[in-house]
């Protein structure tokens, strides 16, 4: 009887062996600190993945850039060094510069142009493109809001307001031409590099979403925001395309199927928690939270003059009035 016990224990263990052994683990490199919206869909599309194949693969959270910059991830995805990463949208354009067409000052207004834009035609055809020019598949989307304006020095209402401060923005031309046309010349700067250069005082200021800032502890070094909305923050989960590729047809459909139900969870996570968070910056870490000027005319007149620059690199001045098109605007 023993022995048929200790058999049993040995043929149950050869098999948990076995399961392990075809286990397989995918590495996921974030920009962002744990506490954002790219930390939250990761999770939960690493969750899904887990779920769906029955712990047969499971993704490991690199968070904070340890696996690198964003858009160095971006390079070493294509080349099929990483297998997933999450980043926001203007450290892809470079290498697939048509999704520029999403970053494109006062395009985006609001979450739901956002929902709009990512989930329809056009959303798909940038994925398109982006397996096309960088070797990265869009799996899934990350929404987390407007990019707010935060500062150290004094309430910015208009872009009068700005002059005498420095600034720091991503290596994104279209978000260097916004605050070029406001007055100011901004400092591009890695993402990595941004928390230390605000608290050293080398930059006064910075944009990101509510969420973000909270992620990120920037109320620490920040002191006011100015509620524009010149850019809606979309951070794309890609996937290297090679590894999609290797994987069998009933895999891959898992992962797009993964892909979708994160990014629904995303929209409902920006949706239940932003006002929380804003209520938060202001009540518990002193921020204040300043309302532009003359419903931000000035700011959306003066950035959206840039559009015409760009109408190349995003396909076409016909790109950009589809994309307004199907949000119920003219380009004129």
């Amino acid at each position: 009887m023993k022995k048929m016990m200790l058999s049993v224990a040995v043929a149950t263990a050869s098999v948990v062996i076995s399961q392990n052994a075809l286990a397989e683990t995918w590495r996921m490199a974030l920009g962002d600190a744990q506490g954002g919206t790219q930390y939250a869909m990761g999770q939960k599309f690493a969750e899904l993945i887990n779920e769906k194949t029955d712990g047969q693969v499971r993704v490991d959270l690199f968070p904070n850039g340890q696996l690198g910059d964003e858009q160095s991830t971006v390079n070493d995805a294509g080349m099929g060094l990483l297998d997933l990463s999450v980043l926001a949208i203007n450290n892809i354009t470079p290498f697939s510069p048509t999704v520029g067409v999403l970053t494109l000052p006062y395009v985006i207004t609001g979450s739901e142009d956002a929902k709009v834009l990512t989930q329809g035609e056009i959303g798909e055809q940038l994925k398109e493109n982006t397996i096309r020019d960088a070797g990265v598949r869009i799996l899934s989307w990350a929404y987390s809001g407007c990019r707010v304006l935060s500062n150290s020095r004094k309430p910015v209402a208009s872009p009068a307001d700005l002059r005498g401060l420095t600034i720091r923005v991503p290596r994104n031309e279209i978000m260097i031409a916004s605050y070029q046309e406001w007055g100011v010349n901004p400092l591009p700067m890695a993402w990595s590099e941004t928390f230390t250069a605000l608290q050293q005082g080398v930059v006064d200021g910075q944009d990101n979403p509510y969420i973000t800032i909270n992620a990120m502890r920037f109320y620490e070094v920040q002191d006011y925001i100015t509620d524009i909305c010149y850019v809606f923050s979309l951070e794309p989960l890609i996937m290297s395309e090679s590894k999609f590729q290797s994987l069998s047809s009933d895999m891959q459909e898992i992962v797009l199927e993964a892909g979708r139900e994160a990014t629904a969870y995303s929209y409902d996570y920006l949706l239940d928690s932003e006002e929380s968070i804003k209520q938060a910056l202001v009540e518990e870490h002193g921020m204040q939270i300043i309302q532009p000027v003359d419903d931000e005319r000035e700011w959306i007149e003066r950035a959206s003059s840039i559009w015409p620059r760009f109408y190349d690199s995003i396909g076409g001045e016909e790109r950009l009035q589809e994309a307004l098109s199907v949000l119920g605007r003219d380009l004129n």
